[in-house]
């Protein structure tokens, strides 16, 4: 485990697990959303995105939680040796994004931009996984399992699995 993505449905809980990798490992932990968000909760420009994507990605190690745009997200999947991809089920995405608007009400959530809005994002991460069965499907974790020869591949597919993904996983 040099060079991890982290990915996964708004909600799923992948800011927390990447947090907790980084502790474990002493990797780097990059946070998309505050490469593609200004303080402010603008996105950046794509040519400001991109170079620093590029610089993450052609160091030593890194861990990278979050989706970007979707080029950039195929990038990571082909420069990563660690494929963490947080398949919850969707009615505990729900829970999870809420539970993050309230608690987001008095403390920043995890991995956000300083500065973005909680209600802003929340409905933002309603209507995202509202889409979300497009792209994160059968399909998707086919080609996932189709990397795994050349990489180490975990789907965590329960609360549980997130709970102990870093004990059972980071040696």
């Amino acid at each position: 485990m040099k060079k991890i993505a982290v990915f996964g449905k708004p909600g799923s809980g992948k800011s927390t697990l990447s947090k907790a990798l980084a502790l474990a490992t002493g990797i780097q932990l990059h946070q998309l959303d505050s490469i593609v968000y200004k303080k402010n909760g603008e996105l950046v420009d794509r040519s400001s995105f991109d170079e620093a994507h590029e610089r993450i990605l052609s160091s030593g190690n890194w861990i990278v939680d979050g989706f970007g745009p979707i080029n950039s997200f195929h990038q990571r999947l082909e420069a990563a040796d660690t494929l963490v991809y947080v398949d919850l089920p969707y009615i505990t995405s729900y829970w999870f994004v809420t539970k993050r608007l309230l608690k987001g009400l008095f403390v920043k959530p995890e991995g956000w931009p300083e500065g973005s809005s909680v209600l802003k994002g929340t409905f933002e991460s309603y209507k995202v996984l509202r889409l979300c069965p497009k792209f994160w499907n059968d399909d998707f974790t086919a080609r996932l399992e189709a990397m795994s020869d050349k990489k180490s591949l975990y789907i965590v597919k329960s609360v549980s699995e997130l709970n102990n993904f870093v004990y059972l996983n980071v040696k």
